[in-house]
């Protein structure tokens, strides 16, 4: 089976169980509700049914496939995996306001329709779904001490994310952020939630922590690995593939691993320079060009390449070791070339 092949199958059933919890007792949408499925795109901002971009829905993807390759039946995952993506779409939700950001996808964000206090109501009501999720796993007769389990590993991912993103913001407040803190950063922000959603799906196939561990640490290498080319491509990825302009993240001022690892070089007359382009306020094209060129000579992007390419094998020889059912681990294997050789 190859990973699209699973997206195709998968993520319509995703999609069904996120709309059941999402559905109102009562059968009506008020804004209430509203906000949350207009993020989710199925409704319009007057809430009439629609269907527009929702991202790939990877994270639950991934749940049913890790259930699946240790031979349970991977819609008993559906919970588990609606839960892992209904925490993600309430981080979005928070962090566009967080990040001021005016749109997601293409459309306005739930804070700029509906206003910031109402759209920090709606992710913590999708927070809330998310964990209720995991707790109708019981009505596919899985143990309540691996229910329990599961919510523990969401719960600690959940703070997980919390700090990652606690950390990001703080970066933009500071010239010195140390590779640790960086790594730190991107094992909440990025790795934490990858992990989590292998885990429940193993945990759900075999009721073993111990096994389900082992996804635990391939979905964080994967994580890990798919933040970092995220930042080449933040950076030297082709602006018509990457949809943004070449170098937009040194124009954010995002304390990206190529910068990270600038920042911190013994200075030279490249690091001076460096360091003096990127406390400016605003920077022209010209600057930006000359500080992609600098990160180069300093090599910063062959230091993330190198760190990248460390992850991905990592994650290769984990996904090596896990896995018993032969078409979900081909599956799994196909994933992680379609997530690491990405050009956008």
């Amino acid at each position: 089976m190859k990973f699209k092949q699973a997206i195709t199958e998968f993520v319509p059933k995703i999609e069904a169980e996120m709309q059941r919890y999402l559905t109102p007792s009562t059968g009506a949408t008020d804004p209430f509700w509203g906000m949350m499925l207009y993020h989710l795109g199925w409704r319009d901002s007057r809430l009439q049914p629609a269907q527009a971009p929702a991202g790939k829905r990877l994270r639950p993807v991934f749940t049913m496939l890790a259930c699946q390759a240790e031979n349970g039946d991977p819609t008993a995952a559906l919970p588990a995996a609606a839960a892992v993506e209904l925490v993600h779409n309430f981080t979005l939700i928070h962090d566009d306001i967080q990040d001021n950001s005016d749109t997601r996808r293409g459309r306005p964000t739930v804070w700029k329709i509906w206003g910031v206090p109402q759209a920090i109501n709606a992710g913590d009501a999708m927070f809330t779904l998310a964990r209720n999720a995991l707790l109708h796993l019981r009505e596919g007769g899985i143990p309540a001490e691996t229910v329990l389990d599961a919510t523990a590993c969401l719960d600690r991912t959940l703070l997980k994310l919390c700090r990652g993103q606690y950390l990001d913001m703080s970066f933009e407040e500071t010239m010195s952020v140390r590779q640790e803190t960086y790594l730190e950063m991107i094992a909440g922000k990025t790795a934490a939630l990858l992990a989590c959603s292998g885990y429940l799906g193993a945990l759900i196939a075999t009721e073993s922590p111990e096994a389900a561990e082992r996804y635990w640490q391939f979905g964080h290498a994967l994580g890990m690995a798919f933040q970092m080319q995220d930042d080449i491509l933040g950076i030297w990825g082709d602006a018509d593939m990457v949809g943004k302009p070449i170098g937009d993240d040194l124009r954010q001022h995002k304390k990206t691993m190529p910068v990270v690892f600038a920042l911190n070089r013994t200075e030279t007359d490249d690091t001076r320079r460096f360091r003096e382009i990127y406390r400016q306020p605003q920077l022209t094209d010209a600057m930006v060009t000359e500080a992609v060129s600098l990160l180069e000579k300093i090599g910063a992007k062959a230091h993330t390449d190198a760190a990248a390419e460390r992850y991905t094998r990592q994650a290769q020889r984990l996904l090596n070791s896990i896995g018993v059912n032969r078409e979900a681990k081909e599956a799994l294997q196909d994933m992680l070339a379609f997530l690491l050789a990405r050009t956008y």
